[in-house]
């Protein structure tokens, strides 16, 4: 084989490697910023949903301090974790913020069964609805959230793409979690 010969086949097959790295990187890259941005929608598809029921929670309130005047210590706890939801910042917070209301917002509902007139108030009705329906939307969304987040925090952990997330500051993302405390079914005593 002649010189050239063998630099031709050098230089393809230099190439052909230069081409399969960049192919991954680049590949990988791109899936991870897709994912990235897909994580951010889903998680403002939680994030509209927590809003509507922060803006629910001031007319539910309202409408239970009308009848269980006695209860204030519970309408101030709904109130203050309402409070700490606007006041997050981070998803981390957001999420802790948003588990300390739903908590306060179980004891509120325990305090409602104390109430059969409060019960049978249509406004009160509608609300609780409202709530009901909002609460099933954070379910849903939030699943949806955490999908999307085990799909990117799989994909930046496997081989070799692990590579490309280290190099580009691809970092895992967080779970919606539940805190332990929420889990604890509340005591309705009458």
């Amino acid at each position: 084989m002649s010189t050239g010969k063998k630099i031709l086949i050098v230089v393809a097959v230099i190439a052909v490697l230069v081409i399969a790295v960049y192919s991954i990187f680049a590949g990988n890259y791109n899936k991870f910023v897709q994912m990235d941005v897909g994580i951010k929608a889903a998680w403002s598809q939680v994030e509209n949903q927590l809003q509507r029921r922060y803006d629910l929670i001031p007319n539910l309130v309202e409408t239970v301090k009308g009848y269980a005047k006695q209860e204030k210590d519970v309408l101030v706890e709904v109130t203050n974790a309402r409070s700490k939801v606007g006041g997050a910042g981070t998803v981390p917070e957001k999420i802790a913020a948003n588990n300390q209301l739903s908590g306060a917002l179980s004891r509120l509902m325990v305090v409602v069964e104390r109430y059969p007139d409060l019960k049978s108030n249509q406004n009160f009705m509608k609300l609780q609805d409202e709530l009901a329906g909002t609460e099933n939307r954070i379910a849903v969304e939030r699943m949806r959230y955490n999908d999307a987040v085990k799909i990117y925090n799989q994909a930046i952990r496997t081989f070799p793409a692990n590579f490309v997330a280290g190099m580009f500051g691809f970092k895992e993302a967080a779970f919606f979690k539940v805190e332990e405390a929420a889990k604890v079914v509340p005591k309705i005593k009458f």
